[in-house]
């Protein structure tokens, strides 16, 4: 009898770890540790877990190099090993992490993905998804291109990778609201394939070849940072609107010295504070959304200082 009341409270103990009806770890697993970025979102997910006032802990961890895809598969299979009561995951992989996640969901753990979607098909194994809405953040840097160069001229686009989902919504979202609320001429787009050294050369000769340009779009942070270099080393900053996206220290100073009308930064620390709230809600049985947006901020000289921005710099 006694050897059944002991297994009892055993099973009842890790159901409860399991299901968070009691105190229980949330395990937030990023591509990397070793990248302002992710740090960014650690800030948020360390604001989030703060708010529980100790209902719930919290670990955060990541591989050194977003390539080491195994090293992040290792990480969510032990957590799942350990019984955690729930995981926030940023998946360096949309395949390889899959088997991980539905091992998460076989134990009943709740999973929140953030910034990159997993493969197609693996949606029932995870409550939410988190990421920048990136058509509307293009939209965003057309709104702010429109405002100061009008409606008519000429402006240029500086894109990554043709094809990637993220580039797809966001210079997709850039292009259709030019052509629907103006009369610019588009330039472009030019792929640096994520390549500064790539953009800043493309930029130059972009620079070059249309001397009337009146405004320029870098559509990712090295692309952006790319383009910012070729408009100083052409002796064009603040002689053309440029706008930028990302928010990373080369893109904050060229929004201080001018180079940069603005940049669009995505919520790197609201994927940490959002997501972690998310897992909070459903260790407390509450429902949450599918998807969820983490949103952008138009980063400029005038607000770059505020708390606004600075959530979201890195």
């Amino acid at each position: 009898m006694r050897k059944l009341t002991i297994a009892l409270m055993a099973s009842a103990i890790a159901l409860a770890g399991a299901t968070g009806a009691s105190a229980a770890e949330i395990a937030v697993i990023v591509k990397t540790v070793n990248s302002t970025f992710w740090q960014n979102v650690q800030k948020g997910a360390d604001a989030a877990i703060a708010k529980a006032e100790g209902k719930h802990t919290m670990t955060f961890q990541g591989p050194a190099a977003e390539s080491a895809i195994a090293d992040e598969v290792n990480m969510v299979e032990n957590a799942v090993n350990r019984k955690v009561g729930a995981i926030l995951l940023a998946p360096s992989d949309p395949d390889a992490l899959v088997p991980a996640v539905k091992k998460a969901w076989e134990a009943r753990i709740p999973v929140v993905i953030i910034d990159s979607q997993l493969a197609d098909g693996a949606d029932k194994y995870y409550q939410s998804f988190l990421a920048t809405d990136n058509r509307k953040a293009g939209e965003l840097a057309a709104q702010a291109m429109i405002e100061k160069v009008g409606t008519t001229g000429k402006i240029a686009v500086m894109s990554y990778v043709a094809g990637a989902g993220s580039e797809i919504g966001r210079v997709g979202g850039f292009t259709d609201y030019i052509k629907k609320n103006s009369k610019l001429e588009i330039v472009g787009p030019y792929y640096s394939q994520s390549q500064m050294a790539t953009a800043l050369n493309q930029t130059t000769d972009v620079l070059a070849a249309n001397s009337d340009l009146k405004g320029i779009f870098g559509a990712n942070e090295p692309t952006a940072i790319g383009m910012g270099r070729a408009i100083k080393q052409a002796g064009k900053a603040g002689k053309l609107v440029a706008i930028g996206f990302d928010g990373n220290q080369d893109l904050q100073e060229f929004v201080k010295d001018g180079t940069l009308h603005a940049t669009v930064v995505q919520g790197s620390y609201q994927m940490g504070d959002k997501g972690v709230e998310a897992l909070l809600k459903l260790l407390d049985k509450q429902k949450i959304e599918k998807t969820i947006d983490t949103g952008v901020v138009v980063v400029t000289k005038d607000n770059i200082d505020k708390p606004e921005a600075k959530n979201v710099l890195y």
